[in-house]
């Protein structure tokens, strides 16, 4: 009999990466589940209440439409069998029925920057981890393996106070080759490509005009194109482009890794896409130096899923030191 696989998605980010780890699994009975909670956050993201998170109702229509799309088993809630692993991008949240699971963590991406709420988290186990972001990813300590994006990230993890034994570098699968987005088909070449946030959708105050005003000041009279954030109330941001920086170009659709392929410099705040422009060696303007964001790059292995998949046989087969 196959063993059986639950890989809990989320933003898009999250469930493509669930979708290519298990398309190196094909000896599993996989099955997809839009990222849930049980309890009292369970009952708040049901009455919509946390729709500015991955357990609102829009991200997870928009995950379930795309399993649905690729042809994909779906258990939401993960109820509809006992499963042998179970692979997931984040432990802020670990759901009851799953504790008892043998769980593969993925990095989805770049972690949020520590603030007090952080140090609250992670020095008072009844403070929910979840309070303090993505900060926190790694401490639930609920897992059996951590695949990590690169050695720069492992010692970060490290020093936060994850359990070394029990991380892995292997990349992460939409940031392991990102040299394929130089080959592309985006009209516009040269530009400053400023990549916006949605810290105001996630309540963090965001002073949007100063933002605005420095990425004219840092394209220094050059193109300069907006890449708005696909969670990103766009008319509004729309709006205040046109009145801050009139004449600049703005997408709320699109390839974000293939804009920045063509632009000369990137600036972004803490967001994912530094990373390609990292690994392309474009000119990067973000909340990191630049010696720190080159030790955090994710390894540019191109094999990013199929080491992923080979932690999570070890770990199914009950050897993850393997």
């Amino acid at each position: 009999m196959k063993k059986r696989a639950l890989f809990i998605c989320g933003s898009m980010n999250q469930t493509t990466q669930m979708h290519q780890i298990a398309e190196k699994l094909p000896e599993f009975d996989r099955w997809f589940s839009p990222f849930y909670s049980d309890g009292i956050l369970g009952a708040a993201a049901d009455a919509g209440l946390l729709e500015f998170t991955i357990m609102g109702h829009s991200r997870r229509e928009r995950a379930v439409n795309y399993l649905l799309a690729n042809e994909l088993q779906i258990d939401a809630g993960g109820v509809l069998h006992d499963y042998d692993l179970v692979v997931t991008c984040t432990d802020l949240i670990v759901p009851r029925n799953i504790r008892t699971r043998r769980i593969v963590l993925v990095q989805e991406g770049m972690t949020e920057p520590e603030t007090v709420l952080f140090h609250l988290a992670r020095n008072f186990r009844w403070i929910p981890r979840w309070i303090a972001g993505t900060a926190t990813t790694g401490l639930s300590g609920a897992y059996s393996r951590f695949c990590v994006a690169s050695e720069g990230y492992r010692d970060l993890f490290i020093r936060k106070g994850v359990d070394p034994a029990k991380m892995v570098v292997t990349s992460m699968p939409n940031f392991d080759d990102c040299r394929r987005y130089l080959e592309n088909d985006f009209e516009h070449h040269g530009y400053v490509l400023a990549c916006t946030s949605d810290n105001r959708e996630t309540f963090i105050y965001e002073n949007r005009r100063r933002h605005i005003e420095r990425c004219l000041e840092l394209a220094g009279g050059g193109q300069l194109i907006f890449k708005l954030h696909p969670n990103e109330y766009a008319r509004r941001a729309t709006a205040e482009i046109e009145r801050y920086a009139p004449g600049c170009l703005v997408y709320s659709e699109g390839r974000t890794e293939e804009m920045i392929a063509n632009a000369r410099m990137l600036i972004a705040q803490f967001s994912s896409t530094i990373f390609v422009g990292s690994a392309l060696k474009k000119e990067v303007h973000c909340g990191l130096s630049s010696e720190e964001l080159k030790r955090l790059t994710p390894e540019q292995n191109r094999s990013a899923a199929r080491r992923i998949a080979d932690v999570c046989r070890l770990v199914a087969d009950g050897n993850p030191d393997q």
